[in-house]
């Protein structure tokens, strides 16, 4: 056994083995009231070039800055007479003629930061751009909605993103459902220190540990019990993204408590070569997409989905000298789900005769757009767990 399995295993086996006595009422389901609708957030890691993905197809700027990074009109997927998708994002385009997409463009924050960690942590917390803030937004919305049940936030990945890092409650991190519910029940782990399953562990450090297990643990068995009930039998790629939006599948079609699921999808960091690397990964997004989509509305659940694209800014307008572009500021969103209230392009194109510096402005604080899907999808206080009000958009 590897060692970082049985640290997990050792933590889960623990805290099943002695439950301090007022945690006894977080075993099984809980008692999340959920309105049965799913958030999925997809992370663009590294800065997605936005200028590249809805292209100003006709416009004289943007082709003379980008003379060989620039896509053309005849290859681009149009949307309007002005607009198009990249090449790559079929599927996409096919989701925007049905009417389940919506785009939103120039979204960003007030005195924007161009590092990958500095701003990301920024789109994570839904903090001003000179305060350091600890817990993340959709954290928040575990504490305010969800306290106790780690399961109701569900990143695919080893590690947990400060985005699902609330104060009281946190999300989970898991690659496998099966995997992490075979660690946790293994025989030998549930040797370990069986000595002191009679301790109450009353202390503050050790109360706050053996309750985080215990949740834990919880959802672990409650996330298996569901996921073995209807499992995706549809067809996804092979790829990360596609394995890993099949695991959402099957999840959303189990009728699990989770509210939110979180992928990321990288690097877009294309400072060289970004032609041939952002088409590598548009491909990978839209063929997960494309049949992730396909497989919920197949089983009545489209409408009760939304998928959100968002990275932690945007590129420069003009293209560098390594065939590629760098580091920006405002960025476009992408929406996708069958419940959509307000469809095709929401928002004017950026202007590209308005520059700040060589870099877009924004017109759209991502914030408004975090409190749009709060209040208008999970039915929460957005004002609550963003700390202010900044109003609502009407998308959702």
């Amino acid at each position: 056994m590897q060692r970082r399995d049985f640290i997990k295993g050792s933590s889960l086996a623990a805290a099943s083995l002695w439950l301090p006595k007022f945690l006894t009422d977080l075993q099984g389901p809980g008692r999340l009231a959920l309105n049965g609708k799913s958030l999925v957030m997809i992370q663009l890691s590294g800065g997605n070039d936005g200028l590249n993905t809805v292209i100003p197809v006709r416009n004289d700027i943007y082709h003379k800055e980008r003379p060989k990074l620039g896509i053309k009109q005849a290859d681009a997927l149009r949307l309007t007479d002005e607009v198009g998708l990249h090449p790559a994002l079929t599927g996409l385009k096919q989701l925007y003629d049905a009417g389940d997409m919506a785009i939103l463009n120039n979204v960003g924050y007030p005195n924007p930061d161009r590092s990958h960690f500095r701003s990301m942590d920024i789109w994570h917390t839904g903090s001003p751009a000179d305060q350091y803030w600890s817990t993340g937004w959709i954290g928040r919305y575990l504490d305010a909605q969800c306290a106790g049940r780690p399961s109701a936030a569900l990143e695919i990945d080893d590690t947990l993103s400060l985005a699902l890092k609330g104060a009281q409650t946190k999300g989970m991190a898991l690659r496998d459902v099966q995997r992490l519910y075979e660690i946790s029940k293994n025989p030998f782990l549930h040797a370990v220190d069986k000595s002191q399953h009679d301790h109450d562990h009353e202390e503050a450090p050790v109360g706050y540990l053996y309750k985080t297990m215990a949740e834990t643990l919880s959802s672990t068995a409650y996330l298996q019990e569901q996921n073995r009930k209807k499992p995706s039998t549809a067809d996804y790629p092979s790829t990360e993204l596609g394995r890993h939006l099949k695991t959402i599948a099957s999840l959303i079609l189990a009728d699990t408590n989770t509210a939110v699921y979180y992928v990321s999808l990288g690097s877009f960091d294309t400072h060289i070569n970004q032609d041939g690397q952002q088409k590598r990964l548009f491909s990978e997004l839209n063929d997960a997409i494309a049949a992730f989509s396909k497989d919920l509305n197949a089983q009545g659940k489209w409408d009760e989905v939304l998928v959100a694209t968002f990275s932690e800014f945007g590129r420069r307008v003009s293209q560098n000298a390594s065939g590629g572009t760098d580091h920006g500021t405002a960025n476009n969103m992408m929406f996708m789900g069958g419940g959509l209230q307000q469809k095709g392009l929401l928002n004017a194109m950026p202007n590209l005769s308005d520059l700040d510096n060589g870099d877009l402005k924004y017109q759209i604080d991502f914030r408004q757009v975090y409190a749009t899907i709060l209040g208008g999808w999970l039915e929460a206080d957005p004002t609550a767990v963003m700390g202010q009000d900044f109003g609502r958009l009407g998308f959702v």
